[in-house]
């Protein structure tokens, strides 16, 4: 394969990921006046949060996603649909699938994104939290089940002993919850049972104790079985094998793989943590022992390294502050001024955690955690959410400062 050398320029920045921090800084730069050039794999933005309806069908798949060319046209910013094959910062170059050599940018943003620790026969699970396609595997799964007539269904999380942060858990709650209601919707539910597992002692723990004692409540009064505390040893076709060598029989595993180190960041002279996240400061700064490369590279969501207490968290929001922060931090440096904005200071866990019947707003920071329940009111917030990101991305709708 040929390589095509492409010199971006003194003013362009360079964007690997058009997740929710690849996004967020590419409006805000564009907006700053830079010339912003994005690569991504896919030609679309997926929004994760509100895929938790596919598999249920109360979303459809294009209801989840942003076509990333309208958004070039609404943000112009340079776009390349293309997967990242290389990252060799030491010589300022990025190579991509096609052969493409891109370099001479104006700073580098790495947003591509974490990869997942691999279990032992996880090919036997489909997670909500992996490819977007997957939603609708998961979706033709259920449905097989729902028309068997009765099943087994497990929803798990699993996680990374070496970054804590790297743990998902918000989703896999919100879809057994989702596929409960599901269930109970078409008076069926009684025909199934229900399980959730992970091998840590109290999943969902770092949303706050408050948070805990009303999710154990919840699994209680919708008769949703719990297997905690056993490390899981593999995946077979119908049941999930744990570290004492127990079985949990599952005609269905739905399953979220802690994050892992993105493999293009393992294979690049990136500095990174003992699981393979990009080594950051404050500033989203990539840390760099030799100080000779220059310090206009930068990681953002969840490619990267978190720093702060042990309850933190990789979220969509995270993210976006990440992003902005990027933002405002490139243009006061090429303004020769320190007037920086750091991310971990804003480090919290907020979620709106659907139930397709309700839902439950979530927080915790430094200082305090709470829970408040929605009923009703709470899924339909959630959906005009989903609504509100999409068409204020595409400029349609009026954004909310901070939002």
């Amino acid at each position: 394969m040929g390589y095509e050398t492409n010199t971006l320029g003194a003013n362009n920045i360079l964007i690997l990921g058009a997740g929710f921090a690849g996004l967020e800084a590419a409006i805000f730069l564009k907006k700053a006046g830079y010339d912003v050039t994005f690569v991504n794999e896919r030609d679309y933005f997926y929004i994760y949060p509100t895929s938790i309806w596919v598999p249920t069908h109360e979303s459809s798949f294009e209801d989840v996603c942003i076509d990333l060319k309208l958004l070039q046209k609404v943000h112009q910013f340079n776009l390349i649909i293309d997967r990242v094959e290389s990252i060799k910062v030491k010589e300022s170059q990025v190579i991509l699938k096609s052969g493409k050599i891109l370099n001479g940018y104006h700073s580098l943003i790495i947003a591509i994104g974490a990869s997942k620790v691999k279990h032992s026969g996880i090919e036997n699970t489909l997670s909500i939290c992996g490819t977007p396609e997957t939603s609708l595997l998961i979706r033709d799964k259920i449905d097989a089940l729902i028309a068997k007539g009765s099943g087994k269904i497990c929803f798990g999380l699993g996680g990374n002993p070496k970054d804590s942060s790297a743990v998902r858990g918000g989703p896999a709650f919100e879809l057994l919850f989702n596929v409960d209601t599901l269930l109970r919707k078409k008076k069926i539910r009684d025909n199934y049972e229900l399980t959730f597992f992970a091998p840590m002692p109290q999943p969902g723990k770092r949303m706050g104790e408050k948070a805990l004692k009303m999710m154990d409540k919840h699994f209680k009064r919708l008769n949703i079985k719990q297997h905690f505390g056993k490390k899981i040893k593999s995946f077979e076709k119908d049941s999930i094998i744990f570290e004492d060598d127990s079985k949990l029989e599952s005609d269905f595993t739905m399953f979220i793989a802690a994050g892992d180190g993105h493999e293009v960041v393992k294979k690049s002279d990136l500095p990174t943590n003992e699981a393979g996240f990009v080594k950051i400061d404050n500033y989203c700064n990539v840390i760099f022992d030799d100080k000779s490369i220059p310090t206009n590279i930068y990681a953002i969501g969840d490619v990267a390294a978190l720093d702060g207490s042990s309850w933190r968290a990789k979220q969509g929001h995270v993210a976006e502050v990440m992003a902005r922060n990027i933002a405002h931090n490139i243009i006061e440096k090429d303004k020769d001024s320190s007037k920086l904005k750091g991310y971990i200071e804003h480090l919290n866990i907020l979620c709106v955690m659907d139930s397709g019947d309700g839902a439950s707003f979530i927080y915790r920071d430094d200082k305090r955690d709470f829970m408040i329940p929605m009923p009703i009111a709470g899924h339909w917030m959630k959906k005009a959410w989903g609504h509100y990101f999409k068409y204020s991305k595409l400029g349609k709708i009026p954004r909310i400062p901070g939002l």
